[in-house]
């Protein structure tokens, strides 16, 4: 059976065989959870890779769960458990229901459109501090920073404090790569959870302090909003903890990710210059073709059938996205890179009572970084070896070296 768990699997890209292989002959396959680069064993857990499945797992809660066992593969401390699920991601109804709520009231579209001229005179900077160079490392130079700065005049964060979102993210999301991994080992000689609420500390202690900034010098920012919102201590430090983190590396991999698709298909990239106008359809399949988020984790309530397997309540069922959006079932000609793609049912931003609140900020973030790319540079090119976050989770570039000119 194909291993698609560990997570150096994913090193070199998407391991499309082994998930080709699992849609056709084990949908639900079951994954052994070895100890790897020093992380425990756990106990296994149920690969979900058709995109009908994916869907029906993320649209039926009352099945499987966000609470029982959080949203990430590896299961939490259980003396965390209670604190992780005070976070959105990790409720159910009718939890879920009021914070999403509450939430979605402060983080609207309009509130978010207020903030495009930033965002793009931000784009207008990072690629013309490139454009005379001739060639750059793309995460490294540019779309690190980009989202990152964004999400700061979202939040609220000064500047000065900025650099705090960028580590607190590689350490929470890279912590099982070698150039990002911020290991602190237990009494046990064993790697401590970057997720813990102990080793969150000192970010749920910075969303405190600048919270009470915003009480007492209110802005027009969504930390602001959130303060004013009902929300308790615990709710608003793991709101602040998902939006730093999702919010920046979801952008930060879709950014380098569509133009590593669009340099690997050279007459789609010339098509999309000549075109510009297919830059909204093109976005939409740069999310099927380079899905920021690889997976997602739910939990059985019960005995439940999914595509003829048994799946028994409390095991772990993990959906991929990322063989989903492969899948020959529902995307005519998937390894075909389609600008013009349609329809194009991609679960890049989820789907069901979880579908990601921040959609329209990530989408307005690509629109703007593209249409400046696509003005201000030529058709670049690859100059080096791309590479890959080590991760099952998050589908990072962390160097994507190109050329462009002479």
């Amino acid at each position: 059976m194909p291993d698609v768990f560990d997570p150096t699997v994913f090193a070199g890209g998407l391991p499309h065989e082994a998930f080709r292989e699992l849609r056709d002959t084990a949908p639900v396959a079951w994954q052994e959870e070895r100890e790897v680069l020093g992380w425990p064993a756990g106990p296994g857990f149920w690969a979900v890779t058709r995109h009908a499945d994916v869907k029906h797992v993320l649209r039926t809660p009352e099945d499987f769960s966000s609470w029982l066992g959080a949203t990430q593969i590896r299961d939490p401390e259980p003396d965390d458990l209670a604190f992780i699920r005070r976070a959105i991601l990790n409720m159910d109804a009718p939890e879920h229901n009021r914070l999403r709520k509450v939430v979605a009231a402060v983080f609207t579209r309009k509130r978010l459109e207020r903030s495009a001229e930033r965002i793009a005179e931000r784009a207008r900077r990072l690629i013309g501090a490139v454009a005379d160079r001739g060639g750059c490392d793309l995460p490294v130079d540019v779309t690190d920073d980009f989202p990152l700065l964004n999400l700061a005049d979202l939040l609220g964060v000064p500047a000065e404090d900025r650099e705090l979102l960028l580590h607190w993210t590689n350490r929470v999301i890279g912590y099982q790569d070698p150039e990002h991994a911020e290991v602190i080992l237990g009494d046990d000689g064993k790697p401590l959870n970057p997720r813990s609420p102990a080793l969150l500390a000192d970010m749920f202690a910075y969303a405190r302090e600048l919270a009470d900034r915003k009480r007492a010098e209110p802005g027009d920012d969504l930390m602001t909003a959130l303060v004013r919102a009902d929300l308790d201590g615990a709710e608003l430090d793991m709101f602040f903890f998902l939006v730093v983190i999702a919010g920046n590396d979801t952008v930060r991999s879709a950014l380098p990710g569509g133009v590593h698709a669009l340099v690997e298909h050279p007459e789609q990239y010339a098509r999309l210059r000549e075109h510009p106008e297919l830059l909204p359809s093109a976005i939409e399949e740069m999310l099927r073709w380079h899905p920021p988020v690889l997976s997602f984790r739910r939990t059985a309530t019960r005995d439940v059938e999914l595509a003829g397997q048994l799946i028994r309540a409390g095991d772990k069922v993990v959906v991929y996205h990322a063989s989903a959006h492969f899948d020959e079932r529902v995307f005519r000609d998937p390894f075909e890179f389609d600008l013009i793609r349609e329809p194009n049912d991609h679960l890049a931003f989820g789907q069901g009572p979880h579908v990601c609140l921040g959609a329209h900020f990530g989408r307005l973030q690509m629109r703007i970084f593209f249409t400046e790319f696509l003005r201000a540079l030529p058709q670049v090119r690859l100059a080096g070896e791309v590479r890959h976050l080590t991760s099952n989770f998050i589908n990072g570039v962390l160097h994507l070296p190109l050329a462009w000119g002479g």
